[in-house]
């Protein structure tokens, strides 16, 4: 996924029918199937680029456990399915999805297992399983983090020898490589913002920096604004604007990643799951990463990142089905299996102990080990304001246009108060 977007519409209520929510496939009281009791598991995930790997692994699981059947769903819109699978009452077994409002409702709405207690929970990076429960606004596991994602600035790194540069650990130091490459004739970011949500990272990575750790708690309780807590991320987003290509406003996502991978500029910004993109346009290119310095003060910037896929059982109330599926899951937090995982996925593992293998991401790993990370601000907009690429388009629109500071803010509170009176 591109980019974990809430999802504005389209959720069900769920209350009415959690409670019948059984299991998939016969739902007999034990889970298994004909003489030889035999355990099937429906496990929908949301990613179709790792079919494959998936596949291998659940062979592979299959093979150590020939009790446990897994059968792989993966269907091009996971939210529409989920919503269908709880109007009937039934949902997969395991699922492994994204961090997004569907997962937000069917957790709040009982349908995932509570993971409390188990040992599955002491294997997983502890900032990023408060992460899931902040979103959801409950300190019990109703998921495990498997994968997460990071939004760093990537750098071509021939580039960033030529013009003689160091990595720059605060924000004066960034604008100041900026204007030294302009100078020399350079282009310092390429942006392609004809996509509006391609903003979203950088966005985040200023906001959740700059505005305060309070922030969202202060705005939905009415203490604060977008204009009185965002001006310093308004203003560094303006700056990096202004050092991005000429078109910025004219290149998509399509073209933004082969054009980086080209070299026509020295930075980028942008999630990590660009990068196998980039080398798929360019195999030779060498690349570096560093985490977004936001601040003047390198103590206290995060790096921005969020569970790109979590791991939950569904509470169907079958022991034999809820078992087998916990067995899936040991499987899955054994270190060799994720990451192979991480690695294809060209990610982050949330297992503890596993660390990332890409040299461009050396720089980043210290921050997961560390829990130094921060979630995306946008995860707790409201869902109306984050869906549809809605608060992205009032920045590309605000920064496209040239308006103030003053004035961008001021469209984002406006669309803030619409959002949250559609709750």
């Amino acid at each position: 996924m591109k980019k974990i977007m809430a999802v504005a519409s389209g959720l069900i209520a769920l209350s009415a029918v959690v409670t019948g929510c059984g299991t998939s496939g016969n739902g007999n009281a034990t889970g298994s199937s004909g003489s030889g009791g035999k355990v099937t598991l429906e496990f929908l995930q949301n990613k179709p680029e790792v079919v494959n790997q998936w596949n291998q692994m659940i062979q592979k699981f299959e093979k150590q456990n020939p009790n446990i059947q897994i059968k792989q769903i993966n269907p091009p819109n996971t939210d529409t399915v989920l919503q269908s699978d709880l109007a009937k009452g039934s949902v997969p077994d395991i699922i492994a999805m994204g961090a997004d409002a569907t997962f937000i409702q069917m957790a709040n709405n009982g349908v995932f297992k509570d993971l409390s207690g188990t040992p599955e929970v002491g294997k997983v990076s502890s900032a990023y399983l408060k992460m899931l429960e902040g979103e959801v606004g409950k300190s019990t596991p109703y998921a495990l983090p498997y994968t997460v994602n990071a939004v760093p600035i990537i750098y071509n790194v021939t580039l960033f020898n030529k013009y003689h540069l160091k990595v720059p650990t605060t924000w004066n130091q960034l604008m100041s490589e900026a204007q030294q490459i302009k100078a020399a004739g350079g282009t310092p970011f390429y942006n392609g913002f004809k996509d509006a949500w391609t903003i979203a990272p950088i966005w985040n990575a200023l906001a959740v920096n700059t505005e305060g750790p309070n922030f969202i708690k202060d705005l939905k309780a009415g203490k604060t604004t977008f204009s009185k807590s965002d001006v310093t991320a308004a203003q560094r987003l303006q700056q990096f604007v202004s050092y991005g290509n000429s078109n910025q406003f004219g290149v998509d996502y399509n073209d933004v990643n082969p054009d980086f991978a080209n070299g026509k500029s020295v930075f980028y910004a942008n999630g990590i799951w660009t990068l196998p993109v980039i080398r798929q346009a360019n195999p030779k290119i060498k690349l570096g990463t560093f985490v977004v310095p936001a601040t003047n003060d390198p103590s206290q910037t995060k790096m921005v990142s969020g569970v790109d896929s979590l791991l939950a059982v569904s509470n169907s109330g079958n022991s034999a089905k809820q078992a087998a599926a916990m067995k899936f899951i040991d499987f899955l937090l054994q270190n060799k299996t994720a990451s192979q995982y991480a690695s294809v996925a060209g990610l982050f593992s949330a297992v503890t102990g596993v660390k990332n293998t890409d040299p461009a991401l050396t720089s980043l790993q210290p921050y997961i080990d560390q829990g130094k990370v921060v979630d995306f601000d946008d995860h707790y907009y409201p869902p109306a304001m984050a869906a549809g690429n809605q608060y992205e388009a009032v920045l590309q629109g605000a920064l496209s246009k040239k308006q103030s500071v003053s004035q961008l803010l001021q469209q984002m509170d406006n669309l803030y108060q619409q959002s949250a009176a559609h709750q």
